[in-house]
């Protein structure tokens, strides 16, 4: 399995922030978001190959975790991550994973973060053909949110991706208490200055706001 870097940090987004987490990046994505935060994973995907054992081995460096996040990159279309997947859960380890919805795979799992791609994410140029045909897989998406324990995770830039995630979220049913809207950013100064107005926007319609808790603390770097 092609893996960018394995971590140890504290979860940065979504309704476990702040959670001590080891991270475990697969490189590799169907996608190519125009905003990416990590295109050593998608655009320009980098990574050594690693066995499940040595994988194994490197999470096990930081025994105080109890949660482990699998994440990319698509970390669905990686390679034996059912196995991964199997294994870490029979450490006992709380399992999240990180993904776009636009593929199901049957892995062990018990929170499924999945960030849906509004349009805004869409590039210009040779990716975008190929992304605004992928990002959307509406039987995906279904069945993520009936198979296993979700969260909805949109990343906001301006006040009108709120109408086009409110379409999915009434497409698929959601209740508000699983829906989480985070500013798009890689700064500090820009993640504060959309969270504000995204807070108003969730306190208005009973979302979850999360912040991009690692930018504050470490700013965009890798390995946090």
């Amino acid at each position: 399995m092609k893996i960018s870097e394995i971590f140890y940090s504290v979860q940065g987004e979504g309704t476990l922030v702040g959670v001590p987490s080891v991270f475990v990046r697969t490189s590799g994505c169907n996608l190519r978001c125009s905003w990416c935060d990590t295109p050593y994973t998608s655009w320009q995907p980098e990574g050594d190959e690693m066995s499940m054992a040595e994988i194994l081995d490197r999470v096990s460096a930081y025994p105080v975790a109890k949660h482990a996040v699998l994440t990319g990159g698509e970390p669905m279309i990686a390679p034996g991550i059912v196995p991964l997947s199997n294994a870490l859960s029979q450490r006992g380890m709380h399992i999240t994973f990180e993904t776009a919805g636009t593929v199901f795979t049957p892995v062990a799992c018990d929170l499924m973060s999945i960030s849906p791609k509004l349009s805004n994410s869409t590039p210009e140029g040779p990716f975008q053909a190929q992304h605004e045909r992928l990002r959307i897989n509406s039987d995906v998406l279904w069945r993520l949110t009936r198979e296993y324990d979700y969260q909805l995770k949109f990343v906001i830039s301006s006040a009108s991706d709120l109408i086009e995630a409110q379409q999915f979220i009434a497409k698929l049913g959601a209740p508000a208490d699983k829906i989480v809207l985070m500013p798009e950013g890689t700064s500090a100064e820009l993640l504060n200055e959309r969270g504000a107005w995204i807070a108003e926007l969730c306190k208005t319609y009973g979302y979850r706001f999360s912040p991009r808790l690692h930018v504050h603390l470490y700013g965009n770097r890798r390995g946090t």
